[in-house]
């Protein structure tokens, strides 16, 4: 797991609410028992019914839903490790047999009777696309003949925020989409709109706890990966958040305008002065300021939508800045367009 033990914490805080478990099966799990749970039902596994080895298991969350009359376990597994672990299927099936082990400990399941489904349901947020087997079958040497039968099987659901569309993304009711939307946004007006999003969703009192809940994890997570190295303010509301944030949209535009103009002025006056000397000098100052300006407006531009794709898509390859550093304030204004609709770079910048 992640060594960042705040945000795993943050993410099971918001998790441990009745309402983000439902809107992640009903807004990301298109399967067709979804329509037989009784939502109503919905209640969080007590630590009381977990084994001291799945209590080791701090980030992940055991919900329980009505299907039919029976219990179904929803165990959805935090994982937010920075590289794809190669044997999760493994794990996942190891978790499932601890939890059915606790089921028959405590009682909840005696002698005689069937164990309930479980639905293991692995979240990742990582970087780097999962590539993982999803089927433990998938990990184990085929067996031939007869021995076949014997052959393992245990599936996991996958939600792999970085690859989820934006057409998957387009209920703003859902606080889950929401959550993707922080967890992906590189810039402080998207983030703006997902926090928009959750004012209107969760308004009311029935809600407190779970605004609180985001409140804590956007200060904590979100606002010091979009601000790194800024004292971030504790705020209590999303209202504050929010008015934060617009102040800090004006503040990051205002100094990478005049981080670009100070550059290019730098540079232009360099420049005529070299041409000074070559021209007369009056003549070559006066060019170099005025170059000088449109060069420091351009390299503006070119820093903040670097920044941009930056944030949103991670180390940029050298194809991207390459192509950055030749476009002129047309190009530039039709890439940062692209920006707010692209899900890769690669729509934004298309081959050839």
């Amino acid at each position: 797991m992640s060594s960042d033990s705040s945000h795993d914490s943050g993410y099971k805080l918001l998790f441990s609410h009745a309402q983000v478990v439902e809107d992640l099966l009903r807004g990301f799990v298109t399967e067709d028992w979804l329509a037989e749970l009784d939502f109503t039902t919905l209640e969080k596994v007590s630590g009381s019914y977990v084994s001291d080895d799945l209590r080791d298991r701090e980030d992940d969350i055991i919900w329980r839903v009505r299907r039919q009359g029976q219990w179904l376990y929803v165990y959805v597994l935090l994982e937010f490790q920075s590289s794809v672990d190669p044997w999760m299927a493994l794990r996942v099936m190891v978790y499932t047999g601890l939890l059915y082990q606790d089921l028959i400990k405590t009682g909840e399941v005696r002698r005689g009777q069937k164990l309930p489904p479980v639905f293991p349901l692995v979240l990742y947020n990582g970087r780097q696309r999962w590539n993982a087997a999803r089927d433990v079958s998938e990990l184990i040497d085929l067996l031939p003949g007869s021995l076949k039968r014997y052959h393992p099987a245990h599936r996991y659901f996958l939600l792999d925020e970085s690859a989820v569309g934006e057409e998957h993304l387009s209920d703003r009711q859902n606080t889950v989409t929401s959550i993707i939307r922080l967890e992906t946004s590189a810039v402080p007006a998207d983030v703006r709109q997902a926090v928009s999003q959750l004012q209107q969703r969760l308004q009311g009192p029935q809600y407190a706890s779970l605004r609180r809940a985001f409140v804590v994890w956007i200060n904590r997570i979100v606002l010091r990966r979009l601000m790194p190295g800024q004292e971030v303010p504790e705020v209590n509301e999303l209202q504050e958040i929010d008015t934060m944030l617009a102040e800090t949209v004006e503040e990051w535009t205002r100094q990478w305008k005049a981080d670009g103009l100070q550059q290019g002025l730098l540079q232009g006056l360099q420049e005529g002065r070299q041409k000074g000397r070559q021209e007369g000098r009056q003549e070559g100052l006066q060019e170099g300021r005025q170059e000088g300006l449109e060069q420091g407006l351009l390299r503006g531009e070119r820093m903040l939508l670097h920044k941009q794709l930056e944030r949103r898509y991670g180390a940029l390859p050298t194809w991207v800045s390459e192509r950055l550093a030749q476009a002129d304030h047309a190009q530039l204004e039709a890439w940062a367009l692209d920006l707010l609709d692209a899900a890769n770079l690669e729509d934004i910048f298309p081959a050839g």
